[in-house]
């Protein structure tokens, strides 16, 4: 199941705490903007990704997981589900333990790959709104 209660606290609750936020920039009319500031609030360490590798929320930004030069543990998924596969091929390569894709965004080849590389994976939830229910 794509967002399995047991799969979503293990991600938000047990992974570790450094989440890459692939499509996160410093437009703040933008959802990864705010997702990635409750992100903080919930103790996660916040990387953006985005091609102007923009420092965002006082993080530095990098403009693919790739340039990262050090471990994430989850890859939260801001771009539209024809980019989103590749970006999880990405997540695997970089030794992420897990992939959330947001709300919206559904790729279930992707999500098939994911899990047989032995990641975590949620689709089509939203971390800023799970992780409140956790509490």
């Amino acid at each position: 199941m794509y967002g399995d209660p047991a799969t979503i606290r293990s991600i938000l609750t047990g992974l570790g705490d450094t989440w890459a936020v692939v499509g996160l920039s410093n437009n703040q009319s933008r959802a990864a903007y705010g997702v990635a500031r409750v992100l903080q609030r919930y103790g996660k360490r916040v990387v953006p990704v985005h091609p102007k590798a923009e420092t965002v929320h006082g993080e530095q930004g990098y403009a693919s997981l790739a340039e990262i030069p050090f471990k994430v543990d989850v890859v939260d998924v801001f771009v539209n589900s024809e980019l989103a596969g590749p970006v999880a091929d990405e997540a695997v390569a970089a030794g992420a333990e897990a992939v959330w894709f947001q709300l919206g965004v559904i790729d279930e080849a992707a999500y098939e790959r994911t899990r047989a590389a032995g990641l975590e994976m949620v689709m089509d939830k939203c971390p800023a709104i799970e992780i409140p229910l956790l509490d």
